[in-house]
């Protein structure tokens, strides 16, 4: 087990949602967190008051993933007020409606920018400035399904899969990389909780999850030291169907 007390965890998207919750389960282990947000400054800034509550440093700082240019300028920040990260979660994405024939070609770079591309520029620079660490991206149970409502935010959840896999090839022995792909965890704003009691016995468990399943398998994944490449499926086995809960 390695002991990641008074080191540093940077969590994008960790105003809301999953992202919080991790950001807050990683402080109550003692970790130092930066709290990543886009639009949740309110929150971001709730979620690193709470980190502080118990006993660690945190700091809330705002970065556009949608701008290029941004992962770079927001990862200088990160240096400038917490020196060295020694772990990394890629938690922000977006998550919008779009087909294969009718979303239109700004919506595919849109996703590939935010939910791959980014993430995959913090993990160069997270290399380039941790001589030992771990990185975890957050991906989606259902990147392998043909989900065919949300083609382009499905198509940069594979990307950051594929991207998973290569980093933890590329960054070893010094840093580890892998990933945890939620399912039934939390409704998003378009779904609401009538998509999920529909759905809930989709999966061979016949439930949903909770953001205790996700931050749990985020914590095995820091502490499991001969553990890269691989992506833990917190979705109730649903993913061994293959197919979608709207197929």
């Amino acid at each position: 087990m390695i002991d990641y007390t008074g080191k540093t965890a940077l969590v994008t998207g960790a105003g809301r949602r999953l992202g919080k919750h991790i950001a807050l389960s990683l402080a109550a282990h003692g970790m130092n967190i930066i709290v990543h947000y886009r639009s949740s400054g309110n929150e971001a800034r709730e979620t690193a008051r709470l980190a502080q509550q118990k006993g660690v440093r945190a700091w809330a700082i705002r970065a556009d993933f949608a701008d290029p240019e941004e992962p770079a300028n927001f990862a200088e920040q990160c240096a400038a007020a917490a020196g060295e990260v020694a772990v990394l979660v890629n938690s922000a994405s977006i998550f919008r409606h779009g087909g294969i024939l009718d979303a239109p070609g700004r919506q595919f770079v849109e996703n590939l920018q935010i939910n791959a591309l980014a993430p995959l520029e913090l993990c160069r620079w997270f290399a380039k400035q941790c001589a030992n660490g771990s990185i975890i991206n957050i991906l989606d149970a259902r990147m392998d399904d043909y989900v065919n409502d949300h083609i382009p935010y499905a198509l940069s959840k594979q990307a950051l899969n594929s991207l998973t896999r290569m980093l933890s090839l590329e960054l070893a022995p010094r840093i580890r990389v892998n990933g945890v792909a939620p399912g039934l965890i939390l409704p998003s704003e378009v779904q609401g909780e009538a998509y999920f009691e529909k759905h809930a016995g989709a999966n061979p468990l016949q439930t949903r999850g909770s953001e205790e399943d996700i931050s749990e398998a985020v914590l095995y994944l820091l502490g499991a030291n001969f553990v890269t490449g691989q992506v833990i499926f917190v979705d109730g086995g649903r993913h061994l169907r293959g197919y979608s809960y709207d197929g």
